[in-house]
């Protein structure tokens, strides 16, 4: 398990070139992410408050947009 710190460093970033903007990860997470209004695609909007969440939204991205950029 990762301690507090090491967490804290991660960022999420969207490829929004290969992003559909189907808004599954805004639905799963939506504190961290938000679908944009000019492009419809997804932006990170805010710091991951839990690991597990947004890892799940990671996972369940059905293009593999979403990564960890540390």
């Amino acid at each position: 398990m990762e301690n507090n710190s090491t967490f804290q460093k991660k960022k999420l970033v969207v490829n929004r070139d290969i992003c559909i903007g189907c808004g599954l990860c805004a639905s799963l997470c939506p504190e961290v992410f938000e679908l944009d209004e000019d492009t419809y695609k997804s932006k990170v909007k805010g710091p991951c408050p839990d690991s597990k969440a947004c890892q799940n939204a990671i996972d369940s991205c059905p293009v593999g947009a979403i990564s960890w950029d540390s």
